[in-house]
């Protein structure tokens, strides 16, 4: 019959099989290439890449994670994101998970229990492999356990929940602190002050336990007016130096919960006219890309938050394949990195 429009033709959809041809190599090999399966040689998967190019081929995620019961995308909540080392932490886990084809999405919860539960709900509705979590503070070690009953796969990422019976990846905390306090105990110092942190989170219960402890090792009695916890920022660094200072005893030397408290501190004693390292030693801990920027260049304890990253990566995938082991622990090892900040007292 003339005059009837003519139906246009639905393009052929790309098979496995035709990419298997053009590229020259087995279907299965195709499939585990679109897997992003690590079995695979370079050189043969970019091949097949560009075979997936030149045909115009895109892969059906959604119909892969109804045959395997996987969607390869894993949640990530951190806890408060602006501060340098989370920043440089959350790219670090990004890149690992990345690296082992894994998607992800990830949450600032801004120390907010609530609106971490909110993202890991989230998650959970969308069928996430698992989730990585740097706790905020005040999570409840029931709300992890919780996960754990579900059967969610989870690691815990730098703070640690005591009794959640979750894998964790995370630092030497109180071995690092430890080790500053006695780098400047062995300058000369004995009034050495402790500036910031809080017992509220794993991470500052651990690091004041390491100065506490690096002063009994050398029979310094714990003096309270120079331990002064609080947030991690510049501004409560600079004004915590100044109180301490004007004090009848005040101290020579400051240990700090990180560095950006410590660079609070060094911006607080020139606002006093002292100079940092030549009239009173500062050390930081976090090592962040700034530290040795700084005039004078701050010394701190360096953690390996690419080692961390790739440690949770690891972790979070093994539980996903086995979730029944018993949980792992992966604790990286604290390095001191002296620079200028950190001199003997004046005499």
């Amino acid at each position: 019959m003339t005059g009837q429009p003519k139906v246009p033709t639905r393009p052929q959809r790309v098979t496995l099989h035709d990419l298997a041809i053009h590229a020259g190599v087995s279907r299965a090999t195709v499939s585990l290439v679109l897997r992003k399966s690590p079995l695979v040689a370079e050189a043969t998967r970019l091949k097949v890449l560009q075979s997936c190019q030149a045909l115009g081929y895109i892969y059906n995620r959604g119909a892969a994670n109804l045959r395997t019961r996987h969607t390869h995308t894993i949640g990530v909540a951190i806890n408060e994101i602006t501060n340098p080392y989370f920043t440089e932490l959350t790219a670090a886990i990004q890149r690992s998970f990345l690296d082992l084809g894994r998607t992800v999405f990830i949450a600032n919860s801004d120390e907010d229990p609530a609106r971490q539960d909110q993202f890991i709900a989230t998650m959970r509705e969308y069928n996430a492999d698992g989730l990585a979590i740097c706790p905020a503070q005040g999570t409840s070690r029931q709300s992890l356990r919780r996960l754990k009953e579900l059967g969610v796969p989870c690691v815990l990422i730098s703070r640690d929940i005591a009794g959640s019976g979750l894998d964790y990846a995370g630092h030497a905390n109180e071995a690092g602190m430890r080790m500053a306090t006695s780098h400047l105990i062995e300058l000369g110092h004995r009034r050495i002050a402790m500036i910031g942190g809080t017992d509220l989170v794993s991470t500052g219960a651990e690091r004041r336990a390491g100065y506490r402890r690096a002063l009994a090792d050398h029979g310094i009695p714990v003096d309270p007016a120079l331990v002064v916890p609080g947030v991690a920022s510049r501004s409560f660094g600079a004004e915590t130096v100044k109180a301490l200072v004007a004090l009848d005893d005040p101290p020579t030397a400051a240990v700090c919960f990180n560095d950006v408290l410590a660079f609070g501190v060094m911006l607080g004693l020139r606002q006093i006219g002292r100079e940092p390292g030549r009239d009173f030693a500062v050390v930081g801990y976090d090592d962040l890309a700034e530290a040795a920027l700084w005039t004078p260049a701050l010394s701190t304890v360096e953690i390996d938050s690419v080692g961390i990253g790739r440690a949770a990566a690891r972790l979070l995938l093994e539980r996903i394949e086995h979730p029944d082991a018993p949980p792992r622990r992966v604790v990286l090892q604290p390095k001191l990195m002296l620079r200028d900040s950190s001199g003997p007292p004046r005499r």
